[in-house]
């Protein structure tokens, strides 16, 4: 077992598109929870509607990629408004429950036999990167056959185009969120976190504030499906299960929540773990150490490892890895 060369490749999955996919869904999530105090568990619902989106109307309707994109983000508005308007003037449990629903009904209907015209069931829809790695070689930025990268820490023309798109369009949430949050309107949706009372006895309209959040939220979780469709060139219902967004929430907790690098730290040193314990485990397996685990187990024991730091971070640092303490203390009080 080469202890070096696991941790090159947990380094290069750090960075790597998948990590830069997690971390665009934990930034939404981020601005649900984080900051506007919404306690969404359905974030892979609105990860669902944006890559069939993309998966609709590129392979059905052979409909260009940009405009698979937006009808993406349509749909997420459209799911926002269904789960926030009979839900957001409720207590917040009435959403959170409301959200793990829909996610798991939505992944249920697209995977359902009346639905197979347009999502093709069970088996999903195929080709849908052809495009995009086109809009690579109109711009002539990355060879596709190339390799980019030092060593064992290196990637394929086609993965560093979609790494340089998706981080790019990571930066730019990033930057966003830090803007609204530092504008009037992140004021005022950070007081309804505290006390959506104190802000609505001001005037202000805290179910129009939320619904807002919800909205934008779930428009970069319908972005980060959008690229998870581009980048894997496949999709199928089954990859939407709720334990996306129990991952979510994992690098969120992780890196911070209410903090606009948290999500992006979080996914970061969450996939490095992932890869790391999973590399970890399955050489030791086939040098002969763990003689009593077969394959499936290796996943049930790198996922109670990566538990366990969770909870050893939650008692040691509850505010995250890069979160501010006295903060978390202001706003628990």
């Amino acid at each position: 077992m080469d202890i070096f060369l696991i941790l090159a490749e947990s380094a290069r999955s750090a960075v790597g598109p998948v990590a830069a996919i997690y971390a665009l869904a934990a930034i939404g999530l981020n601005m649900h929870f984080g900051y506007a105090g919404l306690l969404n568990f359905g974030q892979v619902g609105f990860m669902l509607v944006g890559a069939y989106g993309v998966g609709i109307s590129v392979a059905v309707f052979e409909l260009p990629l940009l405009v698979g994109f937006l009808v993406g983000l349509a749909c997420a508005v459209v799911l926002a408004l269904l789960l926030g308007v009979p839900t957001l003037r409720l207590r917040a449990d009435y959403l959170s429950i409301t959200t793990i629903a829909a996610a798991e009904v939505l992944r249920l209907v697209y995977r359902a036999g009346f639905a197979e015209p347009l999502t093709n069931g069970v088996y999903g829809l195929q080709n849908l990167s052809t495009e995009f790695r086109e809009w690579n070689l109109a711009l002539g930025l990355f060879d596709p056959a190339g390799r980019y990268g030092i060593g064992s820490f290196s990637f394929s023309g086609s993965h560093m185009w979609l790494m340089t798109v998706t981080w790019g369009l990571v930066a730019l949430m990033a930057a966003l969120t830090w803007a609204l949050i530092h504008s009037p309107w992140g004021r005022v949706v950070k007081g309804i976190r505290e006390d959506e009372d104190a802000v609505r006895s001001l005037g202000k309209n805290v179910f129009a504030y939320k619904m807002q959040a919800l909205v934008l939220g779930g428009l970069i979780g319908a972005l980060a499906g959008c690229m998870m469709a581009v980048h894997q060139g496949a999709i199928a219902p089954d990859q939407f299960k709720p334990q996306v967004t129990f991952f979510l929430w994992v690098i969120l907790l992780l890196g911070g929540a209410g903090r606009v690098l948290g999500p992006i730290v979080g996914s970061m040193v969450f996939w490095f773990l992932m890869n790391f314990t999973d590399k970890v485990l399955r050489g030791l397996g086939s040098e002969g150490y763990l003689p009593f685990l077969s394959g499936p187990d290796f996943g049930a024991i790198q996922l109670a490892f990566v538990g366990a730091l969770l909870v050893l971070l939650i008692v040691f640092r509850p505010q995250g890895l890069i979160g501010d303490r006295k903060e978390m203390l202001i706003n628990v009080k």
